[in-house]
C-alpha cells in the first residue's frame, strides 16, 4: 500500500482510507457486527491505516464498532471521527441542528474516546460548521485537546473558505473532508487551491458517488426504505437516467484500462493531487479488494485529458444532497 501526507501535519496514512460510516447507517439496516470487524481488520491486513467514524453515525454505534475491531491494532492505524451534530450524549437522540458549544465538543470527545477504546483521536474533525459558535471558539478547544494529549490532530469537514482560513490561524487543520469525485467536482472552484495554499490535506467522502461511478445503479435501482439515497435529488430515477453518461465515459476508459469503473474513478481522484487520501466505505470484501486495486492504476496525462474533456460534456442532472443537508454546507 502507497502512503500519502495530509498536507504540512505529517499525518501519514495509507493513499485510500475506509469510510465506516455505511457499515451502520446511511445506506440501509446495520450490516452484521461480526462480518464488519472482519472487514475492517481485512482492511489493515491489506494496508489500509485511515479509517474513518463518526459519533453521529448510528448515532454512536459506528464508534463502538470500529473502536472494537481496531482496539488489537490500535497503535497502528490512524482514527478520524467528528463532532458537531446536536446528539444528546445520554441517549444519542439527534436533533435537528449542529451544536459545537465548548462544553459540548468536550463532552463528544469522552464519549468518543470510550466508544473507540483509545485514549488519543488522531484526527478530530468539525463534521459540520454551527453557525452560533466562532470557529475561533471551536478551534480553541481542539487546540486544548491536543495540549491535552486527547486529540492529535484537527480537522473540518464541509466547511466553507472564510471558515476554514480562520480556524487555521488559530489551530492548524490537517485534513478537511468533504465530497468530491467525477460525479461532484464543485471542490475545483475555491477549496483545492485554498488547501493548497494552506497546505492542508484533503479527503473525500463518497469518491464514488455513493455508487454511481461504479456502475451497479440505474434507474431501476431500488433502495432500502431507510437508504439516504432515496431522497438525494442526483438519485431520482430521472436524474439516474441522464447521470448515467457520466458512467458510460468512466466504464469506457476502465475496458480500455483493463480495470473496473470504480478503479477508474478513484484513480482519477488520486491523480488530482498527492495530499488527497479518498475514503470510500463498503460493506463486501471484494469491493473493498477492487478499490483497493485503484491504488496500483495508473492513469497517464493523455488518459487524464480524455476523462476531463468527456465528461465535460456530460450535465450532471441533480443537487448531490437534499436542501436541508445543503444548507448546512460551507458556511
Amino acid at each position: 500500500m502507497k502512503h500519502r501526507k495530509l498536507g504540512n501535519s505529517n499525518l501519514d496514512v495509507s493513499a485510500l482510507g475506509l469510510g465506516c460510516m455505511s457499515m451502520s447507517s446511511g445506506y440501509g439496516p446495520p450490516a452484521d457486527r461480526q462480518a464488519m470487524i472482519k472487514l475492517i481488520r481485512a482492511a489493515y491486513d491489506r494496508g489500509v491505516t485511515l479509517f474513518d467514524t463518526a459519533e453521529a453515525y448510528g448515532p454512536f454505534a459506528n464508534e463502538d464498532l470500529v473502536g472494537e475491531a481496531l482496539a488489537p491494532i490500535r497503535d497502528e492505524v490512524i482514527i478520524a471521527t467528528k463532532f458537531g451534530f446536536d446528539i444528546n450524549p445520554r441517549t444519542g437522540e439527534r436533533g435537528s441542528g449542529t451544536n459545537s458549544h465548548p462544553e459540548r465538543i468536550r463532552v463528544a470527545v469522552e464519549g468518543s474516546l470510550k466508544r473507540l477504546r483509545t485514549d488519543h483521536i488522531d484526527l478530530l474533525y468539525q463534521h459540520r460548521v454551527d453557525p452560533q459558535v466562532p470557529i475561533e471558539d471551536v478551534a480553541g478547544v481542539v487546540k486544548e485537546l491536543i495540549a491535552e494529549g486527547k486529540v492529535k490532530h484537527f480537522g473540518l469537514s464541509e466547511a466553507g473558505i472564510q471558515t476554514i482560513r480562520r480556524a487555521h490561524a488559530v489551530q492548524p487543520v490537517a485534513a478537511v473532508q468533504s465530497e468530491y469525485s467525477l460525479f461532484w467536482r464543485g471542490s475545483e472552484a475555491e477549496l483545492l487551491p485554498l488547501l493548497q495554499e494552506l497546505d492542508i490535506g484533503f479527503v473525500p467522502f463518497s469518491p464514488l458517488g455513493a455508487g454511481f461511478l461504479t456502475g451497479k445503479i440505474d434507474e431501476n435501482t431500488t433502495f432500502d426504505p431507510t437508504d439516504f439515497r432515496n431522497i438525494v435529488p442526483r438519485f431520482s430515477p430521472e436524474a439516474r437516467r441522464t447521470n448515467r453518461a457520466l458512467v458510460d465515459v468512466i466504464k469506457s476508459v476502465a475496458e480500455r484500462k483493463g480495470a473496473t469503473s470504480a478503479q477508474i474513478a478513484l484513480a482519477w481522484l488520486l491523480a488530482q493531487k498527492p495530499w488527497i487520501v479518498p475514503i470510500p466505505g463498503t460493506t463486501k470484501l471484494h469491493r473493498l479488494d477492487e478499490n483497493l486495486g485503484a491504488v496500483s492504476r495508473e492513469l497517464s496525462a493523455e488518459d487524464l485529458a480524455q476523462i476531463d474533456t468527456e465528461v465535460s460534456k456530460v450535465k450532471v442532472e441533480g443537487e448531490r444532497l437534499p436542501e436541508a443537508a445543503l444548507k448546512m454546507t460551507g458556511r
